[in-house]
């Protein structure tokens, strides 16, 4: 049953489809204003709202988060905050993770994960948990204070483990369908010490990059309702350019602080509906 069901019992599947374009609208908005908070937004409405199984709808995240990603890649690097060398050298090792988990070990997953007595862990409730917990912890360490001296910049020494911890990030982002934005900026502020809106721009190129190749393992072993996807993934777009432009008027210390309140109350609402409900 759909989340909103619970709060909308007597209405209609047109309603509740109505109600999935509207998240698609506001996806793209997030995407533009975050970098990285649509791919959050997208399991959870596909999921929730769309009544589509967690296999699929990470599948379909990435295709969407990817292709809005792309376009709001190009109206940044209009505007100067994109750094294109970065992105694609981070985003070499976290585009072999993704595809790799996303054409291998998903598929590989059990659809029972473990049994604890009479109860039993799918592989759907396991995903979506992880995906939560993901989500907490990213909003933890967005939101923790950071002195400028915990920075560390990136050099020969220290890129060779920056790039392997970048490729087991591309295996978490494989298994929870997200384009990565919660986890990639934070490393750009950290270690590229690039300024929110930099490290935002060059985030979405890596999503961009990540998302579609990692779509590409999912084409091999799902049947996709192309014309779902495109008419979703237009109104993402759409969103997108309404984000990017609400992105100016807004600064860098309160895009921070709205993004991790952002995850951290979607990772509660996630752990509350395949926990507790």
């Amino acid at each position: 049953m759909p989340f909103f069901s619970l709060f909308l019992p007597h209405q209609s599947r047109i309603v509740l489809e109505f109600l999935g374009y509207i998240g698609a609208l506001f996806i793209g908005v997030v995407l533009g204003i975050t970098g990285g908070g649509g791919s959050i937004l997208t399991v959870p409405v596909l999921v929730y709202i769309l009544n589509y199984n967690p296999i699929i709808a990470t599948a379909y995240s990435l295709f969407i988060v990817g292709t809005t990603s792309g376009f709001g890649t190009i109206q940044n690097f209009k505007r100067g905050f994109v750094v294109p060398k970065l992105a694609f050298q981070l985003a070499i090792p976290s585009v072999i993770g993704v595809y790799i988990t996303r054409k291998f070990i998903v598929p590989a997953i059990p659809d029972v994960v473990f049994y604890f007595g009479s109860l039993q862990l799918s592989k759907a409730t396991f995903l979506m948990v992880l995906f939560a917990v993901v989500m907490f912890l990213a909003a933890f360490s967005m939101l923790k204070n950071r002195h400028e001296d915990d920075t560390v910049e990136i050099g020969n020494k220290s890129l060779i483990p920056v790039l392997i911890q970048l490729f087991f990030v591309g295996i978490l982002i494989g298994l929870i369908g997200a384009g990565g934005g919660f986890l990639i900026i934070p490393a750009l502020s950290k270690f590229a010490k690039l300024p929110m809106k930099n490290a935002i721009g060059t985030s979405l190129l890596i999503i961009t990059i990540n998302s579609l190749i990692g779509f590409l393992g999912d084409v091999q072993n799902t049947e996709i309702e192309w014309g779902f996807l495109l008419a979703f993934t237009t109104i993402s777009v759409i969103g997108i350019f309404i984000g990017l432009y609400i992105q100016q008027f807004i600064n860098e210390k309160h895009l921070k602080k709205i993004f991790g309140i952002f995850v951290l109350l979607m990772s509660f609402v996630i752990l509350y509906k395949e926990v507790f409900s």
